[in-house]
């Protein structure tokens, strides 16, 4: 069976799952590994469109919407009291020498880019980051410095993305490889249960399998920006459920 009807059959069916525990080693780890590259799809896009625009939508900003300022010895000064929002888009860029907002602003917020008091903070896609004007030193960043800066970064993102990609893309799998060690470990007390003699590579095996389900649902979600409440909790119970059930089909063939 190739890899694709692998793939579907996971979906719905623990007895193919079960009958997946004799394939060799290597078939299960390049499908984990196809797994994960289509569970990062949708990260992927909207993190590159988004970098994409978001440069863009920076230049235009601190071009015609933003009055003269500086990021000088770790903090930003400029004209004004209050936090200024520029909505471009899908993107919102905040400036905000202020000190108003902070991290927990940052981090309930979507598609965002910050410009705090003493850090340049966003969260695109979910994932949320920040970096401190100390990193610059003694470097003074003004309006047209700003802007050059980002002219040379759009001029490397050709580079930028493909690598940002594929460390996301490695990350990931490492960190699904880590899930279905733990799912394994999880199975070998489901086994237990089910008084059934079965070797720790093939849970191994029937894990990788069992966490198609919840993996796809998301992947969905993901592709369609919606969250989903009790998220992880969801997936971990869906995988069990899997596992489980794969477990009872060999049970039953013996």
């Amino acid at each position: 069976m190739n890899i694709f009807k692998q793939l579907i059959v996971s979906l719905y069916s623990p007895k193919d799952i079960a009958s997946f525990r004799q394939q060799g080693i290597g078939k299960t780890i390049l499908y984990v590994f196809f797994l994960t590259l289509l569970s990062v799809l949708p990260s992927v896009y909207y993190f590159s469109t988004s970098m994409m625009a978001g440069l863009h939508a920076i230049e235009d900003t601190v071009q015609s919407d933003i009055p003269p300022f500086q990021i000088e010895q770790g903090e930003l000064t400029m004209e004004g009291n209050a936090p200024i929002t520029i909505n471009n888009g899908d993107l919102t860029i905040i400036f905000d020498s202020t000190g108003t907002l902070n991290q927990a602003d940052v981090s309930q917020s979507n598609n965002t880019i910050f410009f705090l008091k003493n850090e340049l903070s966003y969260t695109i896609t979910g994932q949320t980051q920040s970096f401190p004007y100390s990193m610059l030193g003694d470097t003074r960043i003004t309006n047209e410095d700003l802007i050059s800066m980002i002219n040379t970064l759009d001029s490397i993102l050709p580079v930028m993305i493909p690598i940002t990609v594929t460390v996301i893309y490695l990350f990931s799998a490492a960190i699904k490889f880590i899930e279905i060690t733990a799912l394994a470990l999880f199975g070998l007390a489901l086994k237990n249960l089910a008084g059934k003699n079965i070797k720790y590579n093939h849970l191994f095996r029937l894990s990788a399998y069992s966490i198609t389900l919840p993996t796809i649902f998301f992947t969905i979600m993901d592709s369609l920006q919606t969250i989903v409440p009790s998220g992880f909790f969801i997936h971990w119970f869906v995988a069990i459920i899997m596992l489980m059930l794969s477990i009872k089909e060999i049970q039953s063939e013996n």
